[in-house]
């Protein structure tokens, strides 16, 4: 019978010339003041194979610390080690502004890439990623403003991340390159981009899938949930927990979706590898899927 396991091998991220990680690690839960704690979770996530590491500005901002602060934290164990940056392709993104939900204006933009780099301390992000799509910015000055970015030498690449493939669409017309990257959010129990046109849109423009909460918001490690179990249980036959299991499903699709590890124990962190023992009949892969969408397929 055959099955489909994921290989640990680097893979291009879109058209970028860059080549990532098949897992990722994610910040938006990155928070506090310990330099060494944040030090201690980039090296298990560089010991677990990971190279790419995804922020934004907004990461932080429901902390203490604000707007900005995720990035900040990041950059300061960056500081202490510079060799680091070397061994990592950053991703980051911007466009929410809490209270006002969403600005991808031109200036709105530049100012906070700006801040961004001052943040982590870098001068150029591998990928900037327009994090939530603003209604009221024309795609056409979005793209102008993206553009700039690359031709200034402070971005390499360019993504998108929760964008329906109309808006990516949209938004690719008025480039001048092409867009290398799209954030949904998918995982067994959110299924939708399987769907909606998300994945096979990746698969046909080579861009590259970055997903997060593979988890379903830590429900996927849970026995509780039917799919959790099925999860559990094909998981302990290759010596995994349910939450690798689960990032090993999402990885199973054609698209080499790469899911954004959130843990901040670097024991999770460690743990993500085993992914890549996890292999799948398509009769298993299919069951997680009904059980996370609560009904079967036609």
């Amino acid at each position: 019978m055959t099955t489909i396991r994921v290989s640990n091998e680097p893979r291009p991220l879109g058209k970028s010339g860059l080549t990532v990680s098949p897992l990722a690690w994610g910040m938006w839960r990155l928070a506090g003041d310990d330099v060494a704690a944040v030090r201690a979770l980039i090296d298990a996530a560089l010991g677990a194979g990971i190279t790419l590491f995804d922020t934004a500005d907004i990461y932080g901002f429901d902390t203490a610390a604000g707007f900005g602060s995720a990035e900040a934290l990041f950059g300061r164990a960056l500081a202490e080690d510079r060799s680091l940056r070397d061994r990592m392709v950053i991703a980051t993104k911007g466009g929410i502004t809490p209270p006002v939900p969403y600005d991808s204006s031109a200036g709105y933009l530049a100012a906070a890439l700006d801040d961004s780099l001052r943040r982590m301390g870098v001068e150029t992000v591998d990928l900037y990623q327009i994090h939530r799509r603003d209604l009221l910015t024309h795609p056409q000055e979005v793209a102008g403003a993206l553009d700039a970015m690359v031709a200034s030498g402070k971005v390499r690449s360019i993504g998108v991340s929760n964008h329906s493939p109309a808006e990516f669409e949209a938004l690719q017309a008025f480039l001048g390159q092409p867009i290398v990257s799209t954030q949904p959010e998918f995982s067994a129990l959110h299924a939708a981009p399987l769907f909606d046109g998300t994945l096979d849109q990746a698969m046909a423009r080579e861009v590259a899938v970055l997903a997060w909460s593979p988890l379903g918001g830590g429900r996927l490690a849970e026995a509780a949930h039917p799919a959790g179990a099925l999860l559990a249980g094909h998981g302990a036959r290759y010596g995994v927990d349910a939450a690798t299991a689960a990032l090993a499903w999402v990885m199973a699709h054609p698209a080499r979706v790469i899911p954004i590890v959130g843990s901040q124990t670097p024991a999770r962190i460690a743990a993500a590898a085993g992914a890549y023992r996890v292999e799948w009949t398509r009769g298993e892969w299919y069951a997680v899927l009904q059980a996370g969408m609560g009904t079967k397929l036609p």
